[in-house]
């Protein structure tokens, strides 16, 4: 009688730890279900919110962004007036082209070719970064190196390149990019640096300003050192070959 109580209580405990242990993995799993649901539609909202931004900024001009605001609290003020592509002069963009992304109209976002150099090169420049990239980190992100910012800037740059025009994507481009400390934009640095207004920069004078890319803060446009004029000289020639090869055709013709 006595072993037969025994064994009754040993399945009792036995079977009252399973319980218990069955109850504490049903509420993580819940608790872990819950966590993947509340991330998933997190992701969900916030693609679905950047597309919308993405192709609300197809039409309106992006002001403002963290860069500018940045700057501009850092400095008290900064140069900048939004301009239309076409009231360039037609030099101005195929020179930027050329120095920053000579094949962007040959590709989608990304320069695989341009991204194997630079990281065979350390010392390269440039080639690594897209215009269409760069766009995307200037206008929708932060400047920085993390992986997070990276994924999203990829993030946004196959959106740009699905919802924009090439020229479009030209057009922020040449109007979002630093040209000397605290001066965004090629109208604003072609006033700054020669007192011309946009339709009527030269050759010479749009080899300087995107000659002066990608260090605007180290290099002058108006005061240019040896290098920047070898620099000025192979981006002219490099304007004129994109022009006569048709890789400026995406943002001229469109």
């Amino acid at each position: 009688m006595s072993m037969l109580r025994k064994k009754i209580k040993v399945r009792r405990k036995k079977g009252y730890v399973g319980v218990a242990v069955d109850g504490v993995a049903g509420f993580w799993r819940g608790w872990i279900w819950q966590i993947f649901k509340w991330v998933f539609l997190s992701v969900l909202i916030g693609a679905a919110l950047s597309i919308v931004l993405v192709v609300m900024l197809r039409f309106v001009n992006p002001y403002m962004t963290y860069y500018f605001v940045s700057e501009k609290m850092r400095l008290g003020t900064i140069e900048r007036d939004w301009t239309p592509l076409k009231e360039f002069s037609p030099v101005v963009a195929r020179s930027v082209v050329a120095a920053e992304d000579a094949n962007f109209c040959l590709h989608i976002g990304f320069d695989i070719e341009g991204i194997k150099s630079a990281l065979a090169d350390n010392g390269r420049l440039r080639g690594g970064s897209t215009i269409s990239q760069q766009v995307a980190k200037n206008v929708f992100l932060w400047q920085g190196r993390t992986w997070v910012r990276k994924g999203l800037e990829t993030w946004f740059t196959l959106l740009i390149e699905i919802f924009w025009s090439k020229a479009r994507i030209v057009e922020v481009y040449l109007n979002i990019t630093e040209m000397d400390e605290g001066v965004f934009g090629a109208a604003a640095a072609g006033r700054h640096y020669f007192g011309v207004e946009p339709n009527k920069i030269s050759t010479l004078e749009a080899g300087r300003l995107a000659a002066v890319l990608p260090s605007p803060k180290k290099r002058s446009a108006s005061i240019p050192t040896p290098f920047i004029k070898k620099q000025t000289r192979q981006i002219i020639a490099g304007a004129r070959m994109i022009e006569d090869d048709g890789r400026a055709d995406c943002f001229e013709n469109s």
